[in-house]
């Protein structure tokens, strides 16, 4: 794992249940913040049903552009778990039936256990793939060139995405600092675009909620120069004290 200025990621969401609306998706937010802390920018997620062409589109899409795709969902035992022959077809790689490091996994997760059809195709790999360890249930995800496989199942994602993040190139971690400002977020809205203009090197973004005291509006800065925030954050306050309008420093925090 090295360390680079910018490392950029993307996310395909596989599977029908999550396009019906039958199941809610739960991995996003955990992939972005894992993603976060370690200095990649999640930059686009996709959401594809679990049909080859779908997938194999999607995937080689994405590697071009950026530099991780990472893939959740359809590499169960099911005839409609269709990953590994997509990501096979992607990659212009052949699919590797019982792979034996994934029939061992199995085995171990499952000893004295008879591996029938359905278990066995989860042992199928793209070839030269390496294994993602998948302690609960045994079958593995994989990483193969720049595309990261995983499970749909959140636990069982949530473990191998804790052990892909030790494996990946990381970037420069971003810093952020929020701020509570007690107005609506239309009060605010041109003094935020005037400083967004006068500071185009951080995101400024606003987040507006409601509590029973009232509106307000969280003004959050995000860089990956801990100064740069400072004057940005600095220039809000002073034109906040300026309109007299009242805020509250809410965390500064080096993301990563």
């Amino acid at each position: 794992m090295t360390e680079q200025e910018t490392v950029t990621a993307a996310l395909l969401v596989i599977g029908e249940e999550i396009l019906s609306g039958r199941t809610q998706d739960e991995n996003i937010a955990y992939i972005a913040g894992s993603l976060d802390r370690i200095g990649i920018a999640l930059s686009e997620v996709r959401i594809v049903p679990d049909g080859i062409a779908e997938i194999s589109g999607a995937v080689n899409s994405l590697r071009q552009q950026f530099n991780y795709v990472l893939t959740t969902g359809g590499i169960g035992p099911t005839h409609d778990d269709v990953t590994t022959d997509a990501i096979a077809s992607a990659l212009a790689r052949p699919v590797v039936e019982d792979d034996p490091r994934a029939i061992e996994a199995m085995r171990e997760c499952f000893p004295g256990k008879e591996l029938g059809p359905g278990l066995r195709r989860m042992a199928r790999l793209p070839e030269g793939a390496e294994l993602v360890p998948n302690p609960l249930s045994g079958a593995p995800g994989y990483m193969i060139d720049n595309v990261v496989v995983m499970a749909g199942v959140p636990l069982i994602m949530r473990t191998m995405m804790d052990n892909v993040v030790r494996r990946l190139d990381t970037g420069t971690r971003v810093s952020s600092r929020c701020i509570r400002v007690d107005a609506v977020e239309g009060e605010v809205a041109q003094t935020l675009a005037d400083l967004q203009a006068a500071h185009p090197k951080v995101r400024i973004g606003s987040y507006p909620f409601f509590e029973e005291s009232g509106y307000g509006t969280h003004v959050v800065f995000r860089s990956k120069d801990v100064d740069l925030i400072d004057n940005a954050a600095r220039a809000l306050r002073g034109a906040l004290e300026t309109s007299g309008t009242r805020y509250a420093e809410v965390s500064a925090s080096a993301e990563g």
